[in-house]
């Protein structure tokens, strides 16, 4: 059937040199492959022919559509294009760096793997729309005083937070709260301190510093980042390599208002 159907386009298309259509093994074969996937069995006689057919479709409205010149000025095509051949010179890229390599990269950018140092605290809330400040400071000279019994108000996102890191709580709080958790002791109440919502006395129950990890520790992180890096890196160089060989002319009266 298959054979018959190449007959058929051979007969159809190569009378004439320029609508002659070569449809390779490994093509037919790379469409029933991904089709098997996609299905999940082998196609039929009749959905090969299909698929077959559907091929020569394309191709044929592909040309038509370049006789047309349907190509030129159309910032889709070009930027599909400019896409296919970038995706082109990644993949002549090694896919598995190694370990010296990574090595490398690591220790050249270490500070990217950096682990920040993380809190652990409860916070009481007073909201800016009821005294905050005042209210704030009679509840900690309170709890200085061993009142147990302080009352405060709910805040969004809750009354503990857990391994939380200082650029975490001040997205979390905003107005630089964050600066106060180093003048704050573990284990001790403190504050009131303001944020973008009112005031807050914060209890610290837990800080880990910040560290560098082991390279194993990090290292499918980093591996797809030196990946990342030689994939744009290879792209450069190609457009550095045939840039002299264009020419690039631009109205010099051009004014952008």
């Amino acid at each position: 059937m298959i054979g018959f159907i190449l007959y058929l386009i051979d007969i159809g298309f190569n009378n004439e040199d320029n609508k002659s259509i070569y449809i390779s093994d490994q093509e037919i074969k790379s469409l029933i492959s991904a089709w098997k996937s996609q299905v999940g069995r082998i196609p039929t006689e009749d959905e090969v022919s299909r698929i077959i057919n559907n091929l020569v479709e394309e191709e044929i409205l592909y040309r038509e559509a370049l006789l047309l010149g349907l190509n030129e000025d159309d910032r889709i095509i070009k930027r599909r294009l400019a896409q296919k051949i970038s995706f082109l010179k990644q993949e002549s890229l090694p896919n598995k760096p190694k370990r010296k390599e990574l090595n490398a990269f690591f220790k050249k950018n270490k500070d990217k793997y950096y682990v920040e140092p993380v809190y652990s605290f409860t916070h009481l809330f007073f909201s800016s729309d009821n005294n905050s400040k005042s209210r704030s400071q009679i509840a900690f000279d309170q709890i200085s005083n061993d009142v147990l019994d302080i009352k405060s108000d709910p805040f969004f996102l809750g009354k503990n937070f857990a391994d939380i890191n200082l650029k975490e709580i001040e997205n979390e709080f905003g107005n630089n709260f964050n600066t106060h958790f180093n003048e704050s002791n573990l284990n001790k109440w403190s504050g009131p301190y303001p944020s973008s919502f009112g005031y807050h006395i914060i209890f610290i129950n837990d800080f880990r510093s910040g560290f560098y990890p082991h390279l194993d520790v990090v290292i499918d992180k980093v591996e797809l980042d030196l990946l990342a890096e030689k994939k744009e890196g290879a792209i450069n160089n190609f457009i550095n390599d045939v840039r002299s060989e264009y020419t690039v002319i631009i109205n010099p009266n051009l004014r952008i208002e």
